[in-house]
């Protein structure tokens, strides 16, 4: 029997490396790839086992369009970047995405699902947080993700013996072919236009996207082997690398010295502003949001505690992580 997978958002970032995952440690035989974006380029899969599927979920899923038989379901479709979107966005497409995923999953009893959510249900906080903490959103992408939570968690209660969940809330996502946060903080060291805000111990959990994939799996197989069936569990370094941790690493894996200085956050602040008053009327694209700049100095101080209290081995440290993706994709890193 071939073991087929289903990625909804496959062709994005996670997508696309848990894709590539899947088939180099031979847990599928096949994968598709649910998205309304087809394959990027940067990702070199091999397109005998993994298929693209056009497909947007903020509608019902067609059945004709998937295999009917399937022994994993993962969703990491999301309207996520903050900023960028209307708040109804975010929720047209978590909420809907969830429902008619789990709808779907129910239709081809399919037990295994893998749900992305974020650490942004928590909500901004200096105070270190575990799974253990109450949720407090504060953004329309926190709320539509915690309610998107408990869609999936409706759906696994419904066979609470039978069905697999594993919800995982990761920190900041990087690697190859990222283009995000990370990415950003990388070329601005490189190019010598980052600067500190006062801010060089604010914490930023964060997780190397070949570490994610390899803990999903994990937590997934560890339900098998146990009376769990519904794992919610953060996804981070332990601890969360400082912002001048990040910074250091970069130096040290790009084989650079850098002084790097501090300036007033509020002077950035307002400079950020400034520019994006001139860039937006001409649609220009640039690294330098008021809000990014905001989150550089609030910490996402979370603790990955699910997987320090069932003994998870991490592969990665910040440093052979961020030379993993240099070696790999050494152009990001120019």
């Amino acid at each position: 029997m071939t073991r087929k997978c289903v990625i909804f958002g496959g062709t994005g970032f996670i997508g696309s490396h848990f894709a590539g995952y899947l088939i180099d440690n031979n847990l599928a035989d096949e994968v598709y790839l649910a998205d309304i974006q087809p394959i990027r380029a940067c990702f070199a899969l091999n397109t005998d086992k993994v298929h693209y599927v056009e497909l947007d979920v903020r509608r019902p899923i067609d059945p004709q369009r998937l295999p009917s038989s399937v022994i994993l379901i993962a969703n990491f479709a999301a309207i996520h970047r903050e900023p960028g979107h209307a708040d109804s966005e975010y929720y047209e497409t978590n909420l809907s995405g969830a429902e008619h995923i789990c709808a779907w999953a129910d239709a081809i009893a399919c037990n295994r699902i893998i749900f992305t959510s974020s650490i942004a249900p928590y909500g901004p906080s200096e105070t270190c947080k575990d799974e253990t903490a109450t949720p407090a959103p504060l953004t329309a992408y926190g709320h539509s993700k915690l309610a998107a939570e408990q869609i999936h968690t409706r759906w696994q209660h419904q066979s609470a013996q039978n069905r697999h969940l594993v919800i995982v809330r990761p920190g900041v996502v990087f690697g190859p072919g990222e283009g995000g946060n990370v990415s950003r903080l990388i070329k601005a060291v490189l190019h010598r236009y980052f600067f500190y805000m006062g801010n060089r111990q604010t914490r930023k959990a964060g997780a190397y996207v070949k570490e994610l994939c390899h803990a999903m799996n994990w937590v997934l197989e560890r339900q098998q082997r146990s009376a769990e069936r519904l794992s919610l569990f953060n996804m981070s370094m332990n601890p969360g690398p400082s912002i001048q941790d990040y910074v250091d690493t970069v130096c040290k894996v790009a084989g650079i010295q850098r002084r790097t200085f501090s300036i007033p956050y509020r002077l950035l602040w307002l400079t950020a502003c400034l520019i994006e008053f001139l860039a937006r009327p001409f649609g220009l694209k640039h690294p330098f949001s008021p809000v990014r700049i905001t989150k550089l100095v609030r910490s996402n101080h979370i603790l990955p505690g699910y997987l320090s209290h069932h003994g998870y081995r991490y592969l990665y440290t910040l440093e052979s992580a961020f030379t993993d993706w240099k070696n790999s994709q050494p152009e990001e890193w120019r």
